[in-house]
């Protein structure tokens, strides 16, 4: 079922399942880590004093970001297994119904009422087709960018012949040279990184605004209604 049919007189669905749960802020976390410990790679921090083998600090950055790293991609396929074993909902990471009229026009809905020109919103059970199309494009498309050049750069300190250059390798003389693939990986933190500050607050303010709960459900996997009108 899309989630842009709306409910009528049920004042709570269970949607999001516990694997979807879990895997949401692990991902969450991951982002995080990923973010920070990328943001220092580029922008290393000024020199300690001493030798470096006695303080390892980048190395150490570059650890976290390779745990990270594993984290987000075992977590992606993960995902794509559970949207095939998992309920109705579980799948709209991956799918998106765009050959729909209605998608289209919850759209437009969904734009104004986020700018303010709409008095009131509609009801969904899973996501409304704004985030819907957001997650599809930046979580699913943008993070398999992102474990795609990644590790094509991380291929580079494996070694030839590595599993990670043979599943990756190719990317770099694809895109031209590695500082190139490097740049893309960058813009693609700092996508990710607006992304995720749009999330909170959408999520903040439909928690307050829309009529069915956001934050709780993705705690609970209840959406909770809050009337009964269509």
């Amino acid at each position: 079922m899309y989630s842009g049919v709306p409910t009528v007189k049920r004042t709570a669905v269970y949607v999001y399942q516990t694997p979807v749960r879990i895997w949401h802020w692990v991902n969450a976390l991951s982002i995080t880590v990923l973010a920070i410990s990328g943001y220092l790679i580029a922008h290393p921090l000024p020199s300690l004093p001493g030798e470096a083998s006695d303080h390892y600090l980048m190395g150490t950055i570059r650890f976290f970001h390779f745990v990270a790293a594993y984290t987000f991609m075992v977590g992606f396929l993960f995902r794509i297994y559970w949207a095939f074993v998992g309920n109705s909902y579980s799948h709209q990471l991956f799918t998106l119904p765009f050959w729909r009229r209605r998608f289209w026009s919850e759209l437009l809905h969904e734009l104004r009422w986020y700018a303010f020109l709409e008095k009131e919103p509609r009801k969904y059970v899973g996501h409304n087709p704004l985030a819907h199309l957001f997650m599809v494009i930046i979580i699913t498309v943008g993070g398999l960018v992102m474990i795609v050049t990644g590790m094509a750069l991380y291929s580079e300190q494996t070694g030839l012949g590595s599993w990670q250059d043979e599943l990756f390798g190719w990317v770099i003389p694809m895109v031209g040279q590695s500082q190139d693939v490097r740049m893309w990986h960058h813009w693609g933190m700092w996508v990710l990184v607006i992304f995720v500050m749009l999330h909170v607050y959408t999520a903040i303010r439909e928690d307050i605004m829309s009529r069915q709960s956001l934050i709780s459900t993705m705690v609970s996997g209840w959406r909770m209604f809050k009337d009964d009108r269509p």
